[in-house]
């Protein structure tokens, strides 16, 4: 990749930076920290509910120092403002980025047109508690007079893999009796494996989509409501076992939702960003509306964090630099998110859409085509797991990807050994990542297992380790809904650093809209026999084989 043909806005940040990564193009992870006893302390960071070490990057004091000036001279400050203020950042569809006033608990206010969007924000909170409440105590019951034991979300996207990662997260802490399942696919699967194992005369679904259109959402809530139907439900009783969270309240009454029961949210409110708002309902029903209070108060504490802190000190901005560094200057195109938490199994998954939505672009705010890579390929999962599936390629692969390591550093069980044995297993792989293990490493161990010369020469290129891979550990006290707040905001805040940084807009998605329109269009022809479908030869024999129902 040619990093200094007309690449990041011309700017002396950038043009250092590129000359700067050719300098470092054979840097050694190993020499840095033999060359300097301190490394650690001078590249780790913390807030008030995390701790970040990212020492092991290809970095030196001075790439730092030119990274937060290609930060200044990207006016990253002013971005900050202009979102936190209230301004129509997302351009393309003239629309403010405010889910930081969504816990916004300061007390002063968040203006858009003239309006403060507090007072609608808190009115709506109070309308989850009083709902919550009125659920908890069996007051709402379903049309055969049972209260309520289990909460089905319908969603997707954000209006989905957000709540259920909050849910999986808090369930060791839940101050309810509610269960929760969350349905998403538009697969009849999904919904019919919740349908058929929960008992319906005591469940709540929550009817949770933007627009009250989302083609998924919309055949998932009618199959449930034809169950219902179909096991004896009045008409009249539907609006007991639905409520519908929405920016489309018209379109939730016409379903048979009562508008009492209906929760908005507004158009300033990106769907991978609304967990915190009252797409959240399901949080608050199983977790209870205190768990996500904290929860957006410990989100706050990274805004705060985020705002007000320098560049070189900011956690949100030095993880965001990194990965500019790595994925734009070093060639890296993937990354990868490995919790050593069971409890956050989810989280990469929330994480994906988080990332990938906002920053696969290939467009400049200006509408010129960018010539360098921009977001990155995630994934991830839990770790020790993730060491026997795709770590071997992280050690040996040729396909370079640097890792978030994500811990907490004390035990929440009753097996302080195995706490100790998982953090000694996130310790060691970013300790093996980064130092490899060479040849004659590989040899002597060889050697002293008793193997011939021959037989060390034959095997030692299969188990040596090239090392200088690149990671970042992660590390919290405790794993709750306060701490599980500040780290998706962390990661909030780092894509949209990246943003910034790129110059292009994270918080708009045509290619998802692109895929919405034309499934509609052969979805009409799957379902018509008469019609003659006009694509390409491909999708035109696809179609006609799901029409044959047989090759």
């Amino acid at each position: 990749m040619d990093t200094h043909a007309h690449g990041l806005p011309d700017s002396p940040a950038w043009n250092a930076l590129s000359t700067h990564a050719d300098s470092l193009r054979n840097c050694q992870l190993r020499e840095l920290f033999a060359g300097d006893a301190q490394r650690f302390n001078r590249f780790t960071l913390q807030s008030e509910h995390l701790f970040l070490d990212y020492s092991k990057n290809r970095i030196t004091a001075e790439t730092r120092q030119l990274l937060v000036s290609l930060a200044n001279e990207s006016e990253l400050a002013y971005a900050i403002e202009a979102m936190f203020s209230g301004e129509a950042i997302n351009f393309t569809e003239q629309r403010p980025v405010l889910h930081t006033a969504l816990r916004n608990f300061s007390g002063q206010p968040v203006m858009v047109n003239g309006h403060d969007v507090m007072i609608d924000v808190l009115a709506v909170r109070q309308q989850m508690l009083g709902f919550c409440q009125r659920v908890w105590s069996g007051e709402w019951r379903g049309y055969t007079d049972h209260p309520i034991r289990h909460v089905v979300n319908i969603g997707i996207g954000g209006s989905d893999l957000g709540p259920m990662m909050a849910c999986d997260v808090l369930r060791h802490c839940t101050e309810t009796e509610l269960s929760v399942d969350f349905v998403s696919n538009v697969d009849a699967c999904d919904m019919q494996e919740v349908l058929g194992r929960v008992d319906l005369e005591t469940t709540l679904f929550i009817v949770a989509s933007k627009t009250f259109s989302t083609q998924e959402t919309m055949a998932n809530a009618h199959l449930a409501r034809q169950h219902l139907l179909d096991q004896g439900c009045p008409t009249s009783g539907i609006a007991q076992h639905f409520v519908a969270v929405t920016c489309n309240p018209e379109a939730a009454v016409a379903f048979g939702i009562s508008d009492q029961n209906t929760f908005t949210f507004w158009d300033w409110v990106g769907g991978r960003y609304s967990m915190w708002s009252s797409i959240g309902l399901a949080i608050a029903l199983y977790a209870g509306m205190d768990q996500f209070e904290a929860m957006l108060k410990g989100a706050e504490s990274m805004d705060l964090h985020f705002r007000n802190t320098p560049f070189e000190k900011n956690l949100p901005v030095m993880m965001a630099l990194l990965g500019v560094w790595n994925t734009t200057l070093q060639g890296m195109s993937n990354h990868v998110l490995a919790c050593y938490d069971q409890r956050l199994a989810l989280f990469p998954a929330h994480l994906q859409q988080l990332d990938m939505e906002s920053n696969g672009k290939q467009v400049r705010r200006d509408g010129t085509i960018v010539n360098y890579a921009t977001g990155p390929m995630l994934f991830g999962g839990v770790g020790t797991n993730n060491q026997h599936a795709y770590f071997q390629l992280l050690h040996q692969g040729t396909a370079l990807a640097p890792v978030d390591f994500i811990a907490c550093l004390t035990d929440q069980h009753d097996n302080p050994d195995h706490h100790a044995m998982l953090l000694a297993n996130c310790f060691a792989q970013s300790e093996a990542l980064m130092n490899g293990r060479d040849r004659d490493s590989t040899a002597a161990e060889l050697r002293a297992s008793g193997l011939s010369e021959e037989q060390i020469d034959s095997l030692a290129p299969h188990r040596t380790f090239p090392g200088n891979r690149v990671s970042n550990t992660l590390l919290f006290r405790q794993l709750n809904a306060e701490t599980l707040g500040a780290l998706v905001a962390l990661y909030e805040h780092k894509v949209f650093v990246q943003g910034v940084i790129w110059g292009i807009n994270s918080f708009d998605q045509w290619g998802v809209e692109l895929g919405k329109t034309l499934s509609g269009v052969i979805l009409d022809e799957l379902n018509n026999d008469a019609s003659c479908p006009s694509h390409d030869a491909s999708t035109n024999g696809l179609v006609d084989l799901y029409r044959r129902g047989h090759w």
